[in-house]
């Protein structure tokens, strides 16, 4: 397993340049051109750019599908396509390809496996997704039968699944209603805050903007501006005095004070409205209070536990004793979390049931047999022929032995 040093960069990129060529080795696009940046630990870190503009590329680069042509990278100091940073990574793709047979809970416990995750740690980590992105109504529900937003939110949950230390964000908003799309940049801003490192490629300013620590802006494979949002965005001509509502006497001489002392006209007066998204979230809570019902996504839970902080002694206990749990599971306990409904325990539970409550049964009988010894041997004057006919007997007309002239009857 790869150590995190939380003082070197996560990612770090030197020259980083990738063409690709044609059959005949000619150039046919510089899709990433000479390139260098750096995302340090607990970093928000934003890819900005227009469609074409190689966000994707430099992100394929860093996962290690793709190889540069030139130039140094290096995630966590290792090359890219080391296996073994891949633990540490969770990837959401510019699409979703997910398996459309599968249901939310089903997807979720596939990804799991593929990190080596236990079943119990699994099972506990899939609840605790599926209420954050809002999904637990629909956790039995085939992926093909998802909306666009509600395939993303499932692949949220599936890239957080292994509770990475580095998150890639390809679009994560794109097919989001609002509602989503706040929640996830929430999400992102509070797994900044409890030191995720996260990398997010968006085309949309806004959510770059709302979340993003610093942030490149990429145009042809090229590195066009970088720094914070505050040093991109000041407007160093123009100062903003922001008040409660004023009278329109009172402008006038804020206005002839302003230019006495400064020689200076103010350029405009409006009154500030709030953003779109602001209202919509507003109509949005109203309706929940009033309990109106949909029939999509619902709003997202509290941010997973096993997402909101570094991991105590106390939790590493108990994820090691869950594991010595999960070796030898207890039936009762399976009937009891695995109980909805029988289509609901797969074949691997049914069987693990049968033969704990097996299990169960004989060392219920063996103290039994231990308290009461050997069973005493039948007494040797004991009518053997009387036992004989007893066993022999067909109902109430068979030969008894309290008519023993029956049979010459």
């Amino acid at each position: 397993m790869v150590s995190i040093n939380k003082q070197q960069c996560v990612v770090e990129a030197i020259g980083l340049t990738k063409i690709f060529k044609d059959f005949w080795l000619r150039t046919k696009a510089r899709a990433v051109d000479n390139v260098d940046f750096e995302i340090h630990h607990g970093e928000i870190f934003g890819l900005l750019g227009p469609n074409g503009s190689g966000k994707s590329t430099i992100i394929k680069l860093i996962l290690g599908l793709l190889h540069k042509t030139s130039g140094r990278l290096t995630v966590f100091g290792r090359a890219p396509t080391d296996v073994m940073v891949k633990k540490h990574i969770g990837f959401l793709p510019e699409e979703s390809y997910l398996y459309r047979f599968l249901n939310a809970r089903e997807t979720l416990d596939y990804y799991g496996k593929l990190f080596g995750l236990d079943r119990k740690i699994r099972r506990r980590r899939i609840d605790e997704l599926l209420e954050m992105v809002g999904l637990t109504q629909v956790a039995h529900r085939p992926i093909g039968e998802f909306s666009k937003g509600m395939a993303r939110r499932i692949g949220l949950a599936q890239a957080l699944i292994n509770d990475p230390d580095f998150l890639i964000l390809d679009e994560p908003t794109s097919g989001l209603d609002p509602i989503g799309t706040r929640q996830v940049k929430d999400l992102i801003i509070e797994l900044g805050k409890r030191g995720k490192t996260i990398l997010l490629s968006s085309h949309l300013l806004a959510d770059v903007e709302d979340v993003c620590d610093r942030m490149v802006m990429l145009y042809g494979g090229m590195i066009r501006a970088q720094g914070t949002a505050d040093e991109l965005l000041s407007d160093t001509e123009h100062t903003v005095i922001q008040t409660p509502r004023l009278k329109v006497e009172t402008i006038s001489k804020i206005e002839s004070l302003i230019q006495e002392l400064e020689g200076k006209a103010i350029e405009r007066v409006y009154a500030p409205r709030q953003r779109l998204e602001q209202l919509f979230m507003e109509i949005v809570e109203q309706a929940r209070r009033d309990q109106i019902e949909t029939s999509g996504a619902v709003h997202g839970g509290a941010t997973a536990l096993f997402l909101q902080a570094e991991p105590s002694d106390g939790d590493a206990l108990i994820d090691s004793l869950l594991r010595e749990e999960s070796d030898k599971p207890k039936a009762r306990e399976i009937l009891v979390e695995q109980s909805p409904s029988a289509d609901q325990i797969d074949d691997d539970t049914r069987e693990e049931v049968l033969s704990e409550l097996i299990k169960e049964k004989d060392s219920e009988f063996k103290p039994r047999v231990e308290e009461v010894g050997e069973l005493p041997e039948a007494p040797q004057d004991v009518d053997g022929s009387m036992i004989d006919s007893l066993l022999s007997g067909d109902g109430d007309d068979s030969p008894s032995a309290d008519h023993p002239d029956s049979e010459n009857s």
